[in-house]
């Protein structure tokens, strides 16, 4: 009884899902690639206006939607979704620490061209509201070069340029 119980089991579980099957008893592999990829990815922003500012004027994204409920915007660039999301009081957030918090160290965009990530570089040298951490570097010991900065909510986004493919 219990082997049939077993097997009826195992059965109903290669029949709700192709990408399982079992090894052994109490034991499944995933035969396929499960998750397809990154949806979307969400940050808490504290200044919601100048956050969604810079994702639309310095990264080419555009507004899909905004919910004025939560205060959120959604955006995209047609290949990557960010969700902007406003903190309850912007004026008792804490701001990220990547070295002592756990959660998003960064959020890299790769950019077309080196000369793309130098005209970045040198429109947020006059943006006060972005802080620059380093300007456009080797990454590692290259030829990929990056630079890392700050969006007017804290979050932390680097602009990545990938001289060599992937």
């Amino acid at each position: 009884m219990k082997r049939f119980l077993l097997s009826v089991g195992l059965g109903l579980i290669a029949s709700a899902s192709t990408l399982l099957h079992a090894q052994g008893p109490g034991q499944l592999q995933v035969q396929e690639q499960s998750v397809q990829g990154v949806d979307h990815v969400g940050l808490a922003v504290s200044d919601l206006q100048a956050s969604e500012r810079f994702f639309t004027q310095y990264a080419g994204f555009h507004v899909l939607s905004r919910d004025e409920k939560y205060p959120s915007v959604f955006l995209s660039n047609n290949s990557v979704v960010i969700t902007l999301w406003r903190v309850t009081d912007p004026s008792r957030a804490v701001a990220f620490d990547r070295k002592h918090n756990v959660g998003l160290h960064h959020l890299a965009l790769r950019v077309s061209s080196e000369a793309t990530l130098n005209a970045l570089h040198d429109t947020f040298l006059q943006d006060k509201q972005v802080k620059i951490e380093f300007a456009p570097e080797l990454a590692g010991n290259g030829p990929n070069k990056h630079m890392m900065l700050y969006e007017p909510s804290g979050n932390r986004i680097e602009f990545i340029y990938r001289a060599a493919a992937r």
